[in-house]
């Protein structure tokens, strides 16, 4: 396919279908922009592995009205190859990685080293993930579009939407869809990539009255300031509301949020504040924090690197270190593999 992928398995689509148990309900994870996430399982030596293997698959569905026959999945497939197997890329933690793909007529898809929990998006407005935790995923995630956005040609994620990002099983963010990534070795936004609408729901507003021609970090910094306001208030965003007007903008967790927000007061969610690691001045500097990331004009957000860095003084992490609580947190292990739901 790619001299980049030399290295990783090439696998077929009824290998696919095997791992999935025919791509069956019961392992789906969640949809995505651009198609589904499913669980699989590899046999014992099938890529060279002692023993099974769990896995995640992801597959482009190419009557998705995101996929127009001019991007099309080959090419998707392609620039998630070169962006994952790339050597300054290649590793970190907070990004999947890659063991194969599969690029025949039938299927598109590529195959994750990675056995998840489930996506933050099924997550966000579940009981299972405490106070530290959000606050973990969260930072992790700033490092992430730190370091993308800090490279020499800094990358621009763009699509950013928590049905994007996968959690492990130590509660780890993985960030794994990449259909509008730009910069760095990917290059500058093509006129084609131009034609795919970005998730509703997440979308910088400044970039939508701009006609879609406004590229900058800062779109980053917006998504990322909706994922967070979701996490301390536990609301997710049902693509479907998009659909149903009268439903409202309260439906998108960014209006909501200005609408409830007051001068120096908190949107965490009150079951949250009754958590073991919970403190008022780390509520308020969350809430404070997500409402700048969405402000309208893109001059008056933060950058990343200031939220990492006020992330990082939170009294939490002052207190325990590692941000993730190995101590008296809630249980999630035993749940099972489908904690979230879909």
């Amino acid at each position: 396919m790619m001299d980049c992928a030399a290295k990783l398995k090439e696998f077929t689509a009824e290998d696919l279908k095997a791992c999935t148990n025919g791509f069956h309900q019961n392992n789906l994870i969640g949809a995505t922009q651009f198609g589904k996430l499913y669980r699989g399982q590899i046999k014992l030596g099938f890529i060279g592995t002692d023993q099974a293997r769990a896995v995640t698959v992801k597959i482009w569905d190419e009557k998705s009205r995101c996929i127009t026959s001019i991007h099309d999945e080959f090419l998707m497939v392609k620039e998630e190859v070169q962006f994952l197997t790339h050597p300054s890329i290649n590793g970190h933690q907070n990004l999947v990685k890659l063991i194969g793909y599969c690029c025949e007529k039938e299927v598109k898809a590529v195959v994750y080293d990675l056995n998840p929990w489930d996506t933050l998006h099924n997550l966000t407005v579940k009981d299972y993930l405490n106070w530290v935790q959000r606050l973990n995923v969260v930072l992790q995630f700033a490092r992430l579009l730190e370091f993308l956005h800090n490279q020499d040609k800094p990358y621009l994620v763009l699509n950013i939407n928590s049905s994007h990002i996968m959690l492990d099983w130590d509660c780890r963010p993985k960030l794994f869809d990449f259909g509008h990534i730009t910069g760095g070795i990917i290059g500058e936004m093509t006129t084609l990539k131009k034609q795919i609408p970005i998730s509703i729901g997440f979308v910088d507003p400044f970039f939508t009255a701009k006609g879609g021609s406004f590229w900058h970090t800062s779109c980053d910094v917006f998504s990322f300031g909706v994922i967070l306001l979701g996490l301390i208030a536990k609301r997710g965003f049902e693509p479907e509301c998009a659909e149903k007007p009268h439903l409202g903008l309260d439906c998108l967790v960014q209006y909501w949020a200005k609408k409830e927000y007051k001068p120096n007061g908190s949107l965490v969610h009150r079951s949250l504040q009754e958590d073991w690691g919970y403190v008022d001045e780390d509520g308020l500097a969350m809430t404070e924090l997500g409402m700048r990331c969405v402000e309208f004009f893109p001059r008056n957000r933060p950058t990343i690197k200031k939220a990492v860095e006020l992330l990082e003084g939170l009294l939490v992490f002052q207190r325990f270190g590692d941000a993730r609580p190995n101590k008296r947190e809630k249980t999630f292990h035993g749940i099972g593999n489908h904690a979230g739901g879909t």
